[in-house]
């Protein structure tokens, strides 16, 4: 196509292409055989085309007569299907205080289990505040209790500590 395309994505075009010879693959797809590299930029240029490296580990490096614009276009859209695709692990969070009832501590226990069966990753916080800090034990036990509902399903990757004026840890799947 234009006699000085420079490339951006790595791939060597035309002229960039600094090998003696090269196993060349035509336009339409099937294998033309060794070549070398002047004969192929001819065969591309007559064909109104480019010739870009596709493999430069193998030898002689293999390289393609293609549509330099269309070939970065189509490597671009495979790239955003495959982020698409691509399954990203959230971590909820989930906050307690030392002295919680006992339905409100079972409906964040169930809120975990839903977090974790949908694939996510869940930070468990006990916060204290004033005086709290001096029954810092009573929030362990709120945290055991948790951890006891949740151990069917789910494992506690550090164990509960305490930083700060808080008690982390974080649940994932078994």
């Amino acid at each position: 196509m234009d006699k000085k395309k420079n490339s951006t994505d790595g791939n060597k075009i035309n002229e960039e292409i600094k090998v003696p010879e090269v196993r060349l693959i035509g336009a339409d797809g099937q294998p033309v055989g060794i070549l070398p590299t002047r004969q192929a930029l001819e065969m591309a240029r007559d064909a109104n085309l480019d010739l870009v490296l596709i493999s430069e580990i193998s030898t002689p490096p293999v390289c393609k007569i293609l549509n330099y614009g269309k070939y970065r276009y189509a490597l671009q859209r495979r790239k955003t299907e495959a982020r698409k695709k691509q399954k990203t692990i959230d971590i909820k969070e989930v906050q307690f205080r030392p002295f919680i009832g006992e339905n409100d501590l079972n409906i964040k226990c169930r809120a975990i289990q839903k977090f974790i069966t949908d694939g996510n990753k869940v930070k468990i916080v006990m916060r204290f505040r004033g005086r709290e800090m001096n029954r810092t034990e009573t929030g362990f036990n709120v945290i055991n209790k948790v951890l006891e509902f949740c151990d069917n399903f789910a494992k506690a990757e550090p164990k509960p500590k305490l930083e700060g004026s808080m008690i982390v840890t974080v649940l994932s799947k078994k």
